[in-house]
């Protein structure tokens, strides 16, 4: 069974480069909101929607202090590609091995055409400036995904 990191629980601790090789850490977002998803692979139909979906609400998520971060095991090139490709504005963090993968529960069993394989399983966390998980969905379905998270996060700065 994979461990999904629940509402309440302190967020699993990262270091991974992002698209330009830098190290990006859970400590260097002391103090701020996080939306960390996790998407199987760059330019493919839907991982292209969330992200451009993403970027698209980017600067409200920033008036919220809230920054985003796409995980997949793609390389750093690729993710420089993609986000040339579609203009995006967010940050891209490069996991090969898959730590924050399974460190997040995204990396499960699944299937397609009859066949079982361990792949990437679109998940998003919302992570508070206290670095605890304020909001996870597990099972994203990628049309109005990144609104729900941004009204979610609305909600819970709101008050």
């Amino acid at each position: 069974m994979t461990n999904i990191p629940q509402i309440g629980q302190t967020a699993p601790e990262f270091s991974l480069p992002d698209q330009n090789g830098n190290l990006v850490s859970l400590d260097d977002f002391t103090g701020q909101w996080i939306v960390v998803y996790f998407y199987t692979k760059d330019d493919t139909p839907g991982c292209t929607t969330e992200a451009k979906d993403f970027t698209d609400l980017n600067q409200e998520f920033n008036q919220l202090g809230a920054k985003i971060l796409g995980v997949s095991p793609d390389s750093g090139k690729a993710h420089c590609k993609f986000i040339d490709k579609h203009n995006l504005s967010i940050t891209l963090l490069s996991d090969p091995e898959h730590q924050l993968i399974e460190a997040y529960g995204a990396w499960r069993l699944k299937k397609f055409m009859g066949k079982e394989y361990m792949g990437v399983a679109r998940s998003t966390f919302l992570i508070s400036p206290e670095k605890i998980i304020a909001h996870a969905w597990p099972d994203v379905k990628v049309k109005g995904h990144a609104q729900a998270v941004l009204h979610k996060l609305q909600e819970l700065t709101a008050s």
